[in-house]
């Protein structure tokens, strides 16, 4: 591989993991220009109105139904939440309670000449009920980590708005600008990447987005079915956990489905459980059709992209990886990186 190409793959490399970074808001916002572009496009035919006017129409109709939508959510999220805590003092209590009775009806075991209880598992249940009652401060202490965020979210929110704004009125310059960098012969070549790039990513956006709505809906109603309350914040929980590499669903209701089974409440455990099965068993029969119709990619490169991407520099790798292989693959496909393995 030339030398060239090499330095070529290594500055892209860093500018994705930048762009992904500390550019983070002004990508979604490129990606959202991208998205909004075809609706500009049509009211500038339909209308007769400049680039400016149908611009400024279609970004705030995106800002408008964008706000809506947080709005909505964000009030019966935390209509929930709070909820959730306000009763999460009685659940600590009640689960002490509960493993006390275990240890007392242990000794009452071993009182009428059973074995005695080991002194192991009594420290061990003693440990376990300091967890549980330390267990509310600790959340406590994250949620205000979340909160003093707060201001830096608003930020990043305000910025990716104005920044929206600014794309989808200079989209067409932008590419232009860009094009103009490659010679006259390389820029068919270039033009033939973005197109696949941009039917890519955005596919693979589609695939992330479809499955994290069949994860949720499937949470949601098995919730519901299950009867545990809070549907809506705790599958939206499971549909974050669900997202990160290695964790997946069974992070998140398999220990519960446990939890509720030890200390006597088989329904509900038994119905994490299957909610656990039907939902690992609907992705796995999904899954690998979207990413491979959405993205042009495999199941396998995909798992793999997301795995490494993962490892190598944490959530962001997440969707890092991915788009690495889906730009290396587009690159490949226009003659860019034509090159073969050749032994003398």
């Amino acid at each position: 591989m030339p030398m060239r190409t090499l330095l070529l793959m290594v500055v892209s490399l860093a500018f994705l993991y930048l762009l992904f970074t500390v550019g983070a808001p002004f990508l979604l916002a490129l990606v959202a220009a991208i998205f909004l572009e075809p609706l500009t496009v049509l009211m500038m035919k339909k209308t007769r109105m400049n680039r400016l006017a149908a611009s400024t129409i279609s970004s705030t109709l995106f800002t408008v139904i964008l706000l809506g939508l947080l709005g909505l959510i964000g009030m019966k999220l935390v209509s929930e939440l709070g909820s959730f805590f306000e009763k999460l003092p009685d659940f600590l209590t009640s689960a002490n309670t509960y493993l006390r009775d275990l240890i007392e009806q242990a000794q009452k075991y071993s009182s009428n000449g059973a074995a005695p209880v080991p002194d192991q598992l009594e420290s061990w249940m003693s440990s376990l009920t300091e967890a549980l009652k330390n267990m509310s401060t600790k959340i406590s202490t994250v949620l205000f980590g979340y909160a003093s965020g707060i201001p830096d979210f608003f930020i990043f929110f305000i910025v990716f708005l104005v920044a929206v704004y600014l794309f989808t009125l200079s989209l067409p310059m932008m590419k232009s600008s860009f094009l103009s960098l490659f010679e006259d012969k390389s820029r068919l070549q270039v033009e033939e990447v973005l197109t696949s790039l941009r039917k890519s990513v955005f596919g693979f956006l589609r695939a992330q987005l479809l499955l994290s709505v069949i994860t949720y809906v499937l949470s949601f109603i098995g919730l519901l079915v299950i009867g545990t309350g809070y549907p809506l914040a705790i599958a939206l929980v499971i549909v974050v956990v669900d997202i990160l590499p290695v964790l997946g669903v069974g992070s998140a209701l398999v220990p519960w489905a446990v939890y509720q089974m030890a200390i006597g409440d088989l329904y509900t455990g038994v119905g994490l459980f299957l909610l656990f099965l039907v939902i690992t068993v609907v992705r796995r029969i999904v899954e690998p059709k979207i990413l491979g119709d959405a993205v042009g990619i495999g199941a396998l490169s995909a798992l793999i992209s997301l795995y490494v991407g993962y490892e190598l520099v944490g959530v962001i790798g997440v969707f890092l990886g991915p788009i690495v292989v889906i730009v290396f693959m587009a690159m490949r496909k226009a003659g860019l990186f034509d090159f073969k393995i050749k032994f003398q």
